[in-house]
């Protein structure tokens, strides 16, 4: 498991961990299906039948992935919505129908909803904060940019290219074909510019959390702090060739235990001051 959604979810409280911990497996065994060496047709079938699996979980039929069958003590208690859990079959789809090659920004945007986005909606429903959609619609796309930026090499060797197609025209890159791309002069700029539009989402996310109040949301904010940690390595780095500069674990832990103090301790003052407000 990602050391970085690791400790945002080890320290939850059992119910919302073990939620967590389950929707963290499904999306992990819908990347696997997208991402393994079996041929296109054999992914779509796998994928289809992790649709029908869905659809038997809100509707009482029997369910054969235990991926989809160990969400339904989360589905029940925090209420999961099934569009969600399908969207994200949808993004994965996305990945098998392509390869993803220099996507338009609306399409791009599409794929961040469906990859990232509906786990974010479904992420703040099992922390108690229904409310909080534009909190993790924002913070989705934040962490999905970062991913990308993070893994551009990576996917190229794959014969993906994420990066948007305006950009990569604005920068004066014609040729969008993934080993192409990697090799261009311009390439920084084109990172930089998605790095900028990342940095902006994750602005509005805190944006959000300040006007929701943190209240069972600190484990976004973790999230949100280690991929801010990533993406300014990344951008130090200079977004030069070879293995990309990551945030280590311990680092992880560290940026994870202060995020909780301090949300606990904002919590705590947050508190005295009502006292002090309401004392006779």
């Amino acid at each position: 498991m990602s050391s970085s959604f690791y400790w945002a979810m080890r320290l939850m409280p059992v119910a919302r961990r073990q939620a967590m911990f389950a929707l963290y497996d499904y999306c992990r065994v819908l990347d696997d299906v997208a991402d393994g060496p079996q041929p296109a047709e054999v992914k779509r079938a796998r994928l289809n039948a992790f649709r029908h699996d869905v659809a038997a979980l809100y509707s009482g039929g029997t369910v054969v992935a235990p991926e989809v069958a160990g969400l339904a003590p989360a589905v029940e208690r925090f209420t999961l919505q099934r569009p969600e859990l399908e969207a994200l079959i949808d993004g994965m789809e996305m990945d098998v129908d392509g390869p993803v090659v220099a996507p338009s920004l609306d399409r791009l945007r599409l794929y961040c909803r469906r990859v990232a986005g509906a786990v974010g909606m479904l992420a703040v429903r099992i922390f108690g904060r229904s409310e909080a959609e534009t909190l993790a619609v924002a913070l989705g796309e934040a962490l999905q940019f970062t991913n990308i930026l993070r893994d551009v090499a990576e996917d190229a060797g794959l014969g993906r290219l994420y990066l948007p197609a305006e950009l990569l025209s604005e920068a004066g890159i014609a040729d969008h074909r993934p080993a192409t791309v990697v090799r261009h002069p311009a390439l920084p700029r084109v990172c930089d510019a998605l790095a900028t539009m990342a940095e902006g989402r994750f602005g509005e996310a805190e944006a959000e959390i300040t006007r929701l109040g943190r209240r069972g949301l600190w484990p976004a904010m973790v999230m949100a702090a280690t991929y801010r940690a990533q993406l300014s390595r990344l951008r130090a780095h200079g977004w030069h060739p070879g293995p990309p500069p990551r945030v280590g674990r311990l680092e992880k832990l560290a940026i994870a235990l202060r995020t909780v103090l301090t949300a606990a301790m904002q919590a705590a003052i947050d508190i005295a001051r009502r006292v002090v407000v309401t004392a006779p």
